[in-house]
């Protein structure tokens, strides 16, 4: 059961080495002070060039989801939940949701990134209820 893993590039290989660090990194415009992801050349907000990475918070809030009842194939068991996270910081990520019940989801719901080791090399950022959400 071997999932499909991501080849980091040149530009992404920030992202992936803070991921397996146990931090969520964005690139930020040192122009604008806004954050993107996925990662760029320039920013998708201003068109600058000065782009640099930062840690984030990793918190932020659904703002939609599905949950596949059928996956793929073995290495993907299902049901799992992909969402569109709401990043503090501004930007919205896809990933998938853990530590929740499929039918407890909600649209709103606070969460936070934790880290799925996928192989020796990739930790993929995923999200899970927040632990002041959940009272933990």
């Amino acid at each position: 059961m071997t999932r499909i893993l991501p080849r980091p590039t040149a530009l992404s290989q920030p992202y992936w080495d803070g991921s397996r660090e146990g931090s969520l990194r964005l690139q930020c415009c040192d122009d604008c002070a806004q954050f993107q992801f996925y990662p760029r050349v320039i920013c998708s907000h201003c068109g600058g060039a000065n782009l640099t990475w930062q840690s984030s918070s990793g918190k932020g809030q659904i703002a939609s989801f599905t949950v596949v009842r059928k996956g793929i194939s073995a290495a993907y068991p299902a049901p799992y939940i992909v969402a569109l996270v709401d990043l503090e910081e501004g930007p919205r990520m896809m990933s998938g949701l853990v530590d929740v019940a499929p039918d407890s989801v909600k649209i709103g719901d606070p969460v936070e990134v934790t880290f799925a080791e996928w192989s020796d090399t990739i930790s993929m950022p995923v999200f899970r209820p927040a632990r002041e959400f959940t009272g933990e």
